[in-house]
């Protein structure tokens, strides 16, 4: 049976353990994170995520097990894949001490005493968290070979993961493709197998390539939001203009063909989350630092961190600083309770800047993770959209969750859709 660990179990590195879990591979999960931990063996999951608790709950000790010996998981296993974070750092480089961390792990479990390999098996290392191009070969590779004899029983792969959130488990199980990055015939021969029961086209590249290749797809979807965003404001500027509409019948253009790509052609609040912020700004710093500053990229992050102070100041035209405002949807995006870079968080800070200190917000999922992450920002948190509704002066949409679009039946006040949604 193949056996695989995976180090990190957010929301890449537990759809990635329970989807080789469900193809039958033996499965051990890494976590730093002790609560973290604690959840999942109870069965549940710590975060919202549609499916992936069903999918838990049966492989959990069958072919899953979330473990507190790392060393045993990575000697008793033949992939060890790391989904840890790479964060952005205040240069905007992507920070790489938690994937070094894990890979010093994995060696330190393969070697004796004396620094020899502890057998002959040869195991790949992969990673699937998203690092700048590069990477793996100025850094991993070099790095890995530094650590002597084990180097030559040691493969080295990245394999970018296109989850979406809300949509983790279909995103993995249901793939449009597979990127391996490799330079060596055996570790690709090793990954092959890995991904034979999906019926997904594989690619084999360049270690370089596989890197770029997922930072490609997401500088493209922030360019596309922040696109939308700028022709927004100069539609707004303009005036008279319908901007839903506009936007509605450009995505009917035979050109976009009725690709989903045409959800991110659409105005809003900005870009937020996990990725988006932190890939296009690891993109930025890491062509910077090669010697070329790419100006439509730098455009595409100014125009992004520019819009929630455009939002706030579109709210707050005529308002009263009495006024109390309900902040609708706390989260990045809807299906989703992640808050991480979470555009409310920072229009909510621009208008308090302004003077706003009477805010109160409602979120379908993301209450209690806002709460927990951000114990600073001082609003209220109501349970549910009419309770918020009915204490507030105005309404803003800032998440465009589904249940928002009812708002209008609960009477006629003031609401600001910054979601266009309505």
């Amino acid at each position: 049976m193949i056996t695989v660990t995976v180090f990190g179990l957010g929301f890449v590195g537990l759809t990635t353990a329970l989807g080789f879990a469900d193809m039958g591979y033996k499965v051990y999960g890494v976590d730093i994170d002790a609560g973290r931990k604690d959840t999942l063996r109870k069965g549940e999951l710590p975060f919202s995520e549609p499916h992936m608790r069903d999918v838990l709950r049966e492989q959990l000790g069958k072919n899953f097990t979330v473990t507190d010996d790392p060393a045993s998981a990575v000697r008793e296993s033949e992939y060890i894949f790391y989904c840890v974070g790479t964060p952005y750092s205040e240069d905007g480089s992507a920070d790489l001490r938690y994937l070094f961390s894990a890979i010093d792990s994995t060696v330190d479990a393969l070697v004796n005493e004396y620094g020899d390999p502890i057998d002959g098996n040869i195991r790949l290392m992969i990673t699937k968290s998203t690092i700048p191009p590069s990477t793996t070969s100025d850094k991993i590779v070099p790095y890995v070979a530094s650590k002597g004899k084990i180097s030559k029983n040691i493969g080295i792969a990245n394999n970018p993961e296109f989850l979406r959130e809300g949509h983790c488990w279909d995103d993995f199980m249901n793939a449009d493709r597979i990127i391996v990055g490799c330079d060596d015939d055996r570790t690709k021969d090793m990954m092959d197998v890995l991904y034979r029961p999906m019926n997904v086209p594989k690619f084999f590249v360049s270690h370089n390539t596989g890197e770029f290749i997922k930072y490609l797809s997401n500088t493209i979807l922030a360019t596309l939001i922040s696109y939308s965003n700028e022709m927004a404001t100069i539609a707004d500027t303009i005036g008279g203009i319908d901007i839903p509409k506009a936007f509605n019948i450009l995505h009917m253009d035979k050109r976009w063909n009725g690709c989903a790509m045409t959800s991110y052609v659409y105005p809003g609040c900005g870009y937020g989350g996990y990725c988006l912020p932190k890939d296009t700004n690891a993109m930025l710093a890491q062509s910077k630092n090669r010697g070329f500053e790419p100006q439509i990229l730098k455009e595409v992050i100014a125009t992004n961190e520019n819009r929630p102070r455009m939002m706030a100041n579109m709210i707050s035209n005529g308002l009263d600083k009495n006024n109390r405002i309900g902040i609708l949807g706390l989260s990045f995006k809807p299906g989703s309770d992640d808050v991480r870079d979470t555009p409310a968080l920072k229009i909510i800070k621009e208008l308090q800047k302004k003077g706003y200190e009477k805010i109160s917000a409602y979120d379908p999922v993301a209450n209690k993770e806002f709460s927990l992450r951000y114990p600073e920002i001082k609003i209220t948190i109501r349970d549910n959209m009419k309770e918020l509704y009915d204490e507030s002066d105005v309404m803003v949409i800032v998440t465009a969750w589904n249940e928002f679009r009812m708002i209008r039946e609960y009477g006629n006040k003031r609401v600001i859709d910054c979601r266009y949604m309505l």
